[in-house]
């Protein structure tokens, strides 16, 4: 079997893993904002729940990433983050308080954590056989397909047999598919590093100035990014979606993220860095539309919404990957996701806080921290196209 073709079934088969991992912990995403609402948590609980588990999530990716590295067992690892990444969804039908679902949320952030760093690794050698953005966009897709199914199948069992505590129950189906295609994978390419082949840049150690100058850049957009929970609060609260079509909401901002994984990571291997900074723009537009009073508008502001989750879902890991060694990667995406996440925790803890002080400045807060990521990306770009430039006189 060729070499491209190898390649891209361990990428498409991958894929599906991921896709029923989000159709199972984005199903019930769809509805904890909500769920915690109705457990009795107010705004700033909800933000802080999110944030915190974004941060222990991120956070230790950090430690997986290095890990991950050090002792080579990426699939090992991977395995064990799936699982418990998954494993943890069913039991929030039996939470009957919010302190009891916040530890269950957290806790699959901790299993996503414990699988990310490794399975991107991993995946970054597959897609270099195939262009990294387009790569990394088709994970991307299939992985917003399951986003958009969770949801979809959550939401139907509220319809028919009402309460969250059903939603819940039903995504133990594709948790159980996920794991069991996840160990006929590893089976099948137990060494996914023999597609990408060694360059020049392979030869450099650590992480470059650039790699953190990105970061930086990526934190800000990450700081002004609202979590859907605190959107499905505002949802529930302003009385501009019920809780059956909440998760329609957030069904509908998946299916706008997988075609926009497509598109921008297409477009990221023709025109490179550039077209991140035109997604930042489309995305800063995302919350005075979400979190206005009209579903209309909240509808619009979740297409936006999903247009910057697609964008950076597949362009981020891409550029990454050109960045950084394959024997560093891991601990690059570790490193890259443990500072995306402190961004995160502190821009959603502060959204949650201004969400019930004054939502005007909660929205020109998100609308300017992503707005000031662009001169950074604009620097990152000088960066990359001075480096590619350098390596071409060289060879």
């Amino acid at each position: 079997m060729p070499q491209e073709t190898a390649a891209l079934k361990f990428v498409i088969l991958l894929g599906f893993v991921s896709l029923c991992a989000d159709a199972t912990y984005e199903g019930a995403r769809s509805i904890t904002g909500a769920y915690l609402e109705v457990l009795g948590a107010n705004g700033t609980l909800v933000g802080l729940i999110e944030g915190f588990g974004e941060l222990i999530g991120y956070g230790f990716r950090l430690v997986i990433g290095y890990l991950s590295d050090q002792t080579r067992k990426y699939w090992g690892i991977t395995t064990l983050g799936y699982f418990l990444n998954t494993a943890v969804v069913p039991f929030l039908a039996l939470a009957g308080r919010w302190e009891v679902a916040a530890g269950l949320m957290i806790a699959e952030r901790t299993g996503k954590a414990v699988r990310t760093p490794p399975r991107d690794a991993l995946l970054s050698h597959g897609v270099s056989q195939m262009g990294r953005g387009f790569g990394f966009g088709l994970h991307e897709a299939m992985d917003q397909t399951g986003a958009v199914l969770g949801p979809l199948a959550v939401a139907a069992v509220i319809y028919w047999w009402g309460g969250y505590q059903n939603g819940f129950v039903i995504l133990i189906v594709p948790a159980i598919l996920g794991l069991l295609v996840l160990l006929v994978l590893q089976k099948l390419y137990p060494n996914p590093q023999d597609f990408e082949v060694e360059t020049v840049a392979d030869a450099e150690k650590g992480l470059p100035q650039v790699f953190w100058i990105y970061l930086g850049a990526v934190a800000l957009v990450a700081a002004g990014y609202a979590d859907f929970p605190l959107i499905a609060y505002h949802f529930q609260k302003q009385q501009i979606a019920s809780g059956l079509t909440i998760p329609l909401f957030y069904a509908l901002a998946m299916g706008v993220d997988a075609v926009a994984a497509l598109i921008f990571g297409k477009l990221f291997d023709r025109i490179g860095i550039s077209i991140l900074m035109l997604a930042v723009v489309f995305s800063c537009l995302f919350a005075p539309l979400a979190f206005s009073s009209s579903t209309n508008l909240a509808l619009a502001g979740m297409v936006l919404w999903g247009v910057g989750m697609g964008a950076q879902e597949s362009i981020l890991k891409a550029t990454i990957a050109g960045l950084v060694s394959k024997d560093k990667r891991a601990s690059a995406y570790g490193t890259f996701s443990a500072g995306y996440g402190l961004a995160w925790f502190l821009g959603s803890t502060l959204m949650g806080v201004l969400y019930d002080w004054s939502m005007t400045v909660l929205v020109v807060f998100s609308v300017f921290s992503q707005f000031m990521a662009i001169p950074f990306l604009l620097w990152v770009k000088w960066q990359a196209d001075t480096q590619k430039q350098s390596v071409s006189s060289n060879s």
